[in-house]
């Protein structure tokens, strides 16, 4: 008989007191249930926050994490055990119930009934529901749970063992050795997102700068640079008198000299070195090469993080990028490898405008990346370096105004272009 356990019967215990133990089965169910999804949920970078503060729940919740083959093993210990207890004194309650005359069913079909009642129960009070608060409120149920299977797993750890013995070998059989210490690292693409996700955690400003500074790593000088068509300096085959107007008028304060073309360069100007001479009737071209510093050329594939080093060793603030064979492809300066972190160190007219329909009205000169960081989008970084060198690469032409292209999945209008570029970009809002 099913109510018989040796010597001692069930008969003897009434059948509130098995309806009490049931009710209690299925708590320390859900207890299992919940402090097992809370542990393994818990935010891993927060947990470790937690350590450090001292924090006496999360210190032992972390130990416990150290080896979650131990502890997945001991809460399904406890876990199976309950339910198969809950599973059986349903059984004998049912049966109770039927000897009873408490109810006038066949024993196959109160048997059916039961089973059906605690498979509800299961599912619902002790699965769904503690699984659900633990993944939403995961600190609410696993810290106190990490105080009951610290001891809990000292207690039964000869059942413990002998079941992850049995469940490592089986894992060892695919390649997985789960004594190891699983490590919980972010690469780099990873912390941007949860950088990007910070939007309520910091000023947009400081955002902008931690990207950035995550970028140092993967950009390029390319990326950044000035083009070559767009550089200004001096070429000293032209007259005295325009040369000096040049160095009146420009807003730099240092100009690469050349002579016919900029593959010719002699040096780098610091206007500061010849701004008091330019008044003295002996001020020449041979006072400009006499004050000018040596010229400084980068290869075009070196990281922006190892040009900050190197400005900083060489005690320089500006460079020429040049490609395999040495021709000059832009200049990079110091203040554009501090932009990639700060923003722009001058207001200027945005390059990526918002509108209020959430559209954006973009000058195509803007870099892919800088488009992708402020609007954290995700158009390809390989190939070309800016928003009108891609959509030429795209559409193998430079499209008229009124064209309207789909760019890797971003819905755009040209708006203005010139005899060879592409001047003006709208972008509409994702749908």
């Amino acid at each position: 008989m099913l109510n018989k356990l040796g010597p001692f019967s069930l008969n003897d215990i009434s059948l509130n007191i098995l309806f009490g133990i049931l009710v209690a089965l299925l708590i320390l169910s859900a207890f299992f249930s919940g402090s097992e999804t809370a542990l393994m949920t818990l935010n891993r970078y927060r947990l470790q926050h937690l350590v450090k503060q001292k924090h006496r729940g999360a210190i032992k919740a972390h130990k416990l994490l150290q080896r979650p083959d131990r502890l997945m093993g001991l809460i399904l210990l406890g876990n199976n055990f309950v339910n198969i207890a809950a599973s059986s004194l349903a059984t004998i309650i049912a049966i109770r119930l039927i000897d009873e005359g408490i109810v006038n069913l066949s024993q196959e079909e109160i048997i059916l009934a039961s089973t059906t009642m605690l498979t509800l129960a299961v599912l619902i009070f002790s699965e769904v529901t503690p699984k659900t608060l633990a993944a939403l409120k995961p600190e609410v149920l696993a810290y106190p749970a990490a105080w009951v299977y610290t001891p809990l797993l000292k207690l039964l750890y000869p059942f413990v063992w002998v079941v992850n013995l049995i469940s490592n070998m089986l894992l060892r059989i695919v390649g997985v050795n789960a004594s190891k210490s699983r490590q919980d690292s972010l690469n780099k693409e990873e912390l941007k997102s949860i950088v990007s996700d910070a939007k309520n955690l910091m000023p947009a400003r400081y955002q902008n700068m931690l990207l950035g500074i995550l970028d140092l790593e993967s950009a390029s000088v390319e990326d950044i640079m000035t083009p070559r068509n767009e550089i200004i300096g001096i070429d000293l085959e032209d007259p005295m008198d325009s040369i000096i107007q040049q160095i009146k008028n420009t807003p730099h304060t240092r100009l690469p000299i050349y002579k016919k073309s900029i593959d010719r360069i002699i040096g780098f100007l610091h206007l500061r070195t010849v701004i008091s001479l330019i008044h003295r009737t002996d001020f020449d071209k041979q006072s400009i090469t006499d004050n000018l510093l040596k010229p400084f050329f980068i290869p075009e594939s070196t990281p922006l993080h190892k040009q900050i080093q190197s400005f900083k060793s060489e005690q320089l603030r500006i460079g020429l990028v040049v490609d395999e064979y040495g021709d000059v492809q832009g200049l990079v300066t110091l203040d554009d490898l501090l932009q990639v972190i700060v923003g722009e160190l001058v207001t200027e007219e945005a390059d990526v405008k918002e509108q209020k329909d959430g559209s954006y009205i973009v000058d195509s000169s803007v870099t892919i990346r800088e488009l992708n960081r402020i609007t954290q989008w995700s158009l390809p970084t390989k190939g070309p370096k800016t928003l009108n060198g891609l959509i030429i690469e795209y559409m193998e032409t430079i499209p008229e105004a009124g064209t309207s292209i789909n760019l890797h999945g971003y819905r755009l209008e040209i708006i203005k272009r010139d005899e060879n570029t592409i001047k003006l970009v709208k972008f509409y809002p994702e749908e």
